[in-house]
């Protein structure tokens, strides 16, 4: 995938300021002032005599592979959702917006919970968003009057907890365009900017959804859910609404989900039978930035070799929304092979809020 205008710059910001700020930044351009308050907080966290200090004091440059800031944002969410500490509740609200008082408070935090925060700086964080969906489910709309029959085969790179390995048990109205199953307690309704994406073909189907995780998140487990709404940035009440419906899927009918690296999977995933008159699609939302490139170039080399080899009968195709991280948008960008007259160009087809709440359709 092409990397974002700016991006080079963003990955690697070593002074620890600007990097918290453009982190802090982030959240503000979309709607969560309250985390970034607690983002900036980190700066007296930093400089404290705690091993979470420490441990951010040492951090080797910050990058957006890393998302250090997001990961103890998390920590301090969990101390709410668990109930150990309330305090956080009135910033969260708005009801404290003063960034001295939310320094204060995150600083005594980190001190009372100093054991129980730092394990949070181990791995990056797990922002499962089902509203992202929307976006993905656009792609593939676009991609079904591209393909002869529009019967797909899916797999996802890091699902995290399945949320978006469900999509086909979704409800989506994108402007005019309705998909999905009436009944679904998972609806996804975003601000719609710019023209509908196409409406779905009569035979319009969704054959199989597989996703791979390194470390898959079980929705069935309370603890391993609560850890995934932590991660929830707590200003959007509407993104963990989302969590619960999706909680409530799973419990039904667990996501397919297995433990893999990215490489290995999309490796396999390509190599399997391709069943004639169906299109196999790998799609991903906001992961890329956190591979190593030397899996990157697997992925995209896998891709080559695979789209090379594919026909009409066979179609491959690519679905990719990831930020562009001078805009703080993200992307949606779909590639598409078939042996004819698609062989892999990229097509950049929306703008989207990161969270979902509204998409600007580009795609004719």
């Amino acid at each position: 995938m092409v990397m974002a205008t700016g991006e080079a710059g963003i990955m690697a910001l070593d002074d620890f300021a600007a990097a918290l700020e453009w982190q802090a930044r982030h959240a503000e351009e979309n709607g969560a002032p309250a985390t970034a308050r607690v983002i900036r907080a980190l700066a007296g966290v930093r400089a404290s005599d705690t091993a979470t200090g420490r441990r951010i004091a040492h951090w080797p440059g910050l990058t957006l592979k890393d998302a250090m800031p997001l990961r103890i944002a998390g920590g301090f969410h969990h101390l709410l959702l668990t109930g150990a500490d309330e305090r956080l509740a009135a910033v969260y609200s708005g009801d404290i917006t003063d960034q001295a008082a939310v320094d204060a408070l995150v600083l005594d935090l980190t001190h009372r919970f100093d054991v129980r925060l730092l394990p949070w700086l181990d791995g990056p964080p797990q922002t499962n968003e089902a509203g992202r969906a929307a976006s993905i489910m656009a792609g593939l709309l676009w991609l079904a009057q591209r393909v002869q029959r529009p019967q797909f085969d899916l797999f996802e790179l890091g699902a995290s907890a399945g949320v978006n390995t469900m999509i086909d048990r979704y409800v989506f109205r994108l402007g005019s365009t309705a998909v999905g199953p009436e009944g679904s307690p998972m609806r996804i309704v975003p601000d719609w900017r710019g023209p509908s994406p196409p409406e779905p073909p009569a035979d319009f189907a969704i054959l199989s959804v597989k996703g791979c995780d390194i470390a898959p998140i079980d929705l069935a487990d309370p603890d391993a859910a609560l850890r995934l709404k932590a991660y929830v940035w707590p200003d959007a009440a509407e993104r963990l609404a989302r969590i619960d419906a999706a909680i409530a899927l799973a419990l039904r009918q667990p996501p397919d989900l297995v433990a893999a690296d990215a490489g290995d999977f999309a490796a396999a995933m390509l190599t399997r039978p391709h069943q004639p008159g169906t299109a196999r699609v790998m799609f991903h939302s906001i992961m890329w930035q956190y591979l190593p490139a030397a899996t990157q170039a697997r992925i995209t080399a896998a891709f080559a070799a695979a789209g090379a080899a594919a026909t009409r009968e066979a179609p491959l195709g690519w679905i990719a929304l990831e930020t562009d991280p001078a805009t703080f948008r993200h992307e949606l960008r779909v590639r598409q092979w078939d042996g004819a007259g698609h062989r892999g160009e990229e097509h950049l087809l929306s703008h989207a809020h990161p969270h979902g709440a509204w998409v600007e359709w580009l795609g004719s």
